[in-house]
């Protein structure tokens, strides 16, 4: 178990966080925060059609902005925050309860699976600035990719074409293309083969 020493109690207590300045920082425009409204209140026409409706949804996605290709299939408890920063190639599918935190843009290229409970991320705070400012950080996963149950994918990652993330991997760094990572944070433990 690790213990505090006197000077990390100190040192913390120089600390500047704006928590106020943050809340009233602009950190999205009016028609963000429109459309986030209007979003709160359509999402319910995702989260309470049946299971099999996949053309229901990808049909509500594309209304409030997302751009969903052919053959996709979404999970109506799957979560897209903010849909019109989505964009989703053919035959590609995001499995149960995933959440698409896309503050910023999200790409997920064609034929990629995002497993059940899997958390893609396009945000974060600037952690050096005292009133911690919103980053909306890109997130892009290429063809042919694989993200595992659970896994967790940050602000600013590329997962490469045909990679492979393992279930509950933390990956905070880019993911060349064919590697298999796992765990936390995500290391290579292996590569796909190709035929």
């Amino acid at each position: 178990m690790r213990t505090m020493s006197v000077s990390t109690t100190e040192s913390s207590a120089t600390l500047k966080v704006d928590a106020a300045a943050n809340r009233a920082a602009r950190q999205y425009t009016r028609q963000e925060q429109a459309r986030r409204v209007l979003w709160a209140l359509g999402r319910w026409l995702i989260i309470l059609s049946p299971r099999p409706c996949f053309a229901w949804r990808r049909m509500i996605l594309r209304l409030f902005g997302a751009k969903i290709g052919q053959c996709v299939n979404v999970y109506s408890s799957s979560h897209l925050y903010m849909p019109w920063n989505v964009e989703i190639g053919d035959w590609s599918a995001l499995g149960e309860h995933v959440l698409i935190y896309s503050l910023g843009k999200v790409v997920i290229g064609r034929n990629v699976t995002i497993s059940y409970r899997s958390h893609v991320c396009a945000g974060t705070h600037d952690l050096s600035v005292p009133t911690l400012p919103l980053i909306k950080e890109p997130v892009v996963i290429q063809d042919k990719a694989w993200i595992g149950t659970d896994a967790f994918i940050g602000p600013g990652v590329v997962v490469g074409a045909g990679a492979v993330v393992g279930a509950r991997a933390v990956v905070v760094n880019n993911v060349h293309a064919l590697d298999v990572v796992a765990g936390n944070p995500a290391r290579v433990i292996g590569c796909r083969a190709t035929s």
